[in-house]
């Protein structure tokens, strides 16, 4: 999985995370702290709230992302 962190449709930063780790409280959010830190500057130039997003990127063996019924 990925954490990813958007301004309007651009893609800022993104880091692999654990994904057993996603239902912890508190682990996405250190994640998403350190990259409001490391882009300040970028966000206040800005002026738009980031947005983050959580994406899958590894699909099981035998899954598809289309799968016909």
């Amino acid at each position: 999985m990925k954490l990813m962190m958007y301004l309007n449709n651009d893609l800022i930063d993104s880091v692999i995370v654990d994904d057993e780790k996603v239902p912890v409280p508190g682990y996405l959010g250190e994640f998403k702290r350190q990259m409001k830190v490391k882009y300040q500057n970028l966000i206040r130039e800005s002026g738009i709230a980031p947005q983050f997003y959580v994406v899958v990127t590894n699909i099981p063996e035998g899954k598809s992302e289309m799968t016909n019924n």
